[in-house]
């Protein structure tokens, strides 16, 4: 394998400016009061259709599992499943193996990623911001090091571009390769399973020749460059991926077998729509049984509610900590009441967008579970209760 390692420059520049006044960074905080109140606006939004997303889901997911056939034979289609959901489990087949004869190289597989990448310069910055004389002053470190890069590094946007020229485009592009027929046993699948196959792995090229005089192979990559090892701004190196090997191959194996989960049209595997009216089309790597892919459905739909709950917290939390802001501003002279009005600021943020969050998901669970979106009601009290109890009571006069 070519060494690749990269040279490093750097050069550092300072920039100063006048501290603002009052009234200037009372004009910044009215503007992240804008954005804070559309961010908490936003926040509201995403929580509440995120839990009718999931429960649609969920449901769908059930009324899949109850309906789900699995078919005796992938090698005969059944009229008698016409329309219906099916599950069935088998080897992908492609009806001819997909090329690239720019490097001499072809795959039975359902998918064909060519990878390019060209060597150039990438700038780094370090940024450290200080008050000197009255005056902000930011100190920036720029550091430029030569690297494997997939996408062009526009170096017209450097600090400094003179030395670190990238060229503006590849003489090789990239491009994924993709079958138009795939099938499993006699059944073809649709486009949106297709979709699925996406475990890329790298080809190994060990057992190809070189395509051109000026092209060099070194492990898993072609080298276009005079000398590999030490590569110039400018030269490329391409490597290969595949997914859904579909067919017997002696360096790489069996074909891959997949599972899936759709509607039966005709010879067709299509999506399935739902009562709740979402869509159901599911394709897992492996041999997996019904109960088994539905399983990993509703784990799926759980990571994503969560993923998209915390999305919604955060998104309040930064909404009301942009709105409260201006309280910062107000005693920003004064460096003790600046940080415990920071901290208070922080704390009733937190609690606001916590308590508003858990109200705003057991709304959105009143339309489907009224009993669960009462108990996370209840909940959403309990962080305003527990900074209430931390306040002290006032001395009776």
């Amino acid at each position: 394998q070519f060494s690749d390692a990269g040279s490093r420059k750097e050069h550092v520049k300072i920039t100063s400016e006048s501290k603002p006044g009052f009234l200037e960074r009372l004009s910044e905080t009215s503007g992240g009061m804008l954005v804070g109140l559309v961010t908490f606006l936003l926040s509201f939004y995403l929580l509440f259709t995120n839990e009718g997303r999931a429960l649609r889901t969920a449901k769908s997911l059930d009324e899949g599992l109850s309906l789900a056939i699995p078919l005796d034979s992938i090698h005969s289609v059944s009229q008698q499943n016409e329309g219906r959901l099916v599950h069935l489990a088998g080897a992908l087949s492609t009806s001819k193996p997909l090329f690239d004869p720019s490097y001499g190289l072809s795959i039975q597989a359902v998918k064909l990623k060519r990878n390019v990448e060209m060597y150039q310069w990438v700038e780094y910055e370090d940024s450290m911001e200080y008050e000197e004389n009255g005056e902000i002053k930011k100190e920036t470190k720029y550091s430029y090091n030569t690297e494997w890069k997939s996408e062009v590094v526009n170096s017209r946007n450097f600090d400094r571009e003179i030395g670190h020229k990238n060229p503006s485009a590849m003489a090789v592009e990239s491009f994924t390769a993709v079958s138009p027929n795939v099938q499993v046993g006699s059944f073809v699948l649709s486009k949106g399973l297709v979709d699925k196959i996406d475990d890329f792995k790298q080809l190994s090229l060990s057992n190809l020749e070189d395509p051109h005089a000026d092209v060099t192979r070194g492990g898993d990559y072609f080298y276009h460059s005079e000398n590999p090892r030490h590569p110039e701004v400018g030269d490329l190196r391409v490597s290969f991926f595949y997914a859904g090997l579909s067919g017997d191959d002696p360096h790489l194996g069996s074909a891959d077998k997949v599972t899936v989960i759709a509607r039966q049209q005709g010879d067709r595997l299509v999506p399935y729509h739902t009562k709740s009216g979402d869509v159901l089309q599911i394709l897992y790597p492996g041999d997996l049984s019904v109960e088994e892919v539905f399983q990993k459905e509703h784990e799926s739909n759980t990571m994503k509610t969560w993923a998209l709950r915390a999305a919604g917290w955060l998104a309040m939390f930064v909404g009301i900590s942009l709105m409260t802001r201006i309280f910062y501003t107000l005693v920003d002279w004064f460096p003790v009441v600046r940080d415990l009005v920071n901290i208070g600021l922080k704390a009733f943020a937190f609690c606001v967008a916590s308590s508003l969050s858990l109200l705003t998901i057991s709304i959105g669970w009143f339309f489907y579970r009224p009993l669960w979106a009462l108990l996370i009601g209840l909940l959403s009290v309990v962080p305003i209760v527990v900074v209430k109890s931390r306040v002290p009571p006032k001395k009776q006069q």
